[in-house]
């Protein structure tokens, strides 16, 4: 009895590290055959492509009275459009609103899957995919920044703060720094931080509790129970946490949009 409990121990990958969040490959590719297709990507795939399919589908027949379906739709887009894009950027976020939307949804869905049975891993734990979203709501407000002031008017805003000429020397580059580097190193890191967390929080009390049932000890042994409770309250945790930083994702792009077409620093 002893020796299968040290069996079953010797399988159970405790404690959990960094290689937990390397799945293995699906399909091989290139030369050397290195493995680019994995369950992350696609999850990434099946997230975009469920998006699509559910908006278009909802509103390939619009009712006067919406379906369910429909409904829900429209709730989602009317949250971000009032409580994100128009309450941020007034009627101009009107213009925003579809981007945002689709943000939210992506960065939402993306997450939820880390506490989706059978799936239980969120792409946003691994950097690669947060600093690509990121990067496209970096791109964003600098766009959209020289668009409207022009290349000269935009840089001179968001570079050179109010304040008296001998200190500039001292300001423009801690604002260069602040505005144009650590604003999408931090976004992409929020999300990635959370979500890598979560994932290893829960992989803690889950395989913790594994560990614990087969221990020698039968003192120990109930403990298992403490650990999967534990593994269990945190998802609903880690729920919020899940709906909270799509918000904050898009929040934050908004922010950084808004100041983009501020007139003033």
């Amino acid at each position: 009895m002893i020796g299968q409990a040290l069996a079953l121990k010797s399988e159970v990958p405790f404690p959990p590290s960094v290689e937990d969040f390397y799945l293995p490959s699906i399909l091989p590719w290139g030369e050397h055959n290195n493995y680019w297709v994995t369950k992350i990507t696609v999850l990434v795939w099946l997230a975009a492509a469920a998006i699509i399919i559910y908006f278009l589908l909802s509103y390939r027949n619009p009712q006067l009275v919406p379906t369910k379906k429909q409904w829900i739709a429209e709730s989602i887009y009317g949250f971000v459009r009032n409580n994100v894009a128009v309450d941020m950027l007034g009627h101009r976020g009107v213009a925003f609103a579809p981007y945002f939307t689709t943000l939210f949804c992506f960065v939402l869905l993306t997450n939820f899957f880390s506490i989706l049975p059978v799936v239980q891993i969120s792409p946003n734990s691994h950097i690669a995919f947060p600093t690509v979203l990121a990067v496209i709501s970096y791109v964003l407000f600098i766009y959209v920044g020289i668009r409207h002031h022009g290349f000269v008017k935009f840089f001179r805003n968001a570079l050179i703060p109010p304040a008296p000429w001998f200190i500039l020397p001292l300001l423009i580059p801690i604002e260069f720094f602040s505005t144009f580097i650590v604003r999408p190193i931090t976004l992409a890191l929020r999300l990635f931080a959370n979500m890598f967390a979560g994932h290893m929080i829960l992989l803690v009390f889950t395989l913790g509790g594994f560990v614990l049932l087969n221990s020698e000890s039968l003192f120990i042994k109930p403990a298992s129970v403490v650990s999967w409770a534990m593994s269990i309250a945190l998802t609903f945790l880690e729920l919020l946490v899940i709906v909270l930083q799509a918000y904050v994702f898009v929040v934050l792009t908004a922010s950084y949009v808004q100041g983009a077409l501020a007139d003033e620093h």
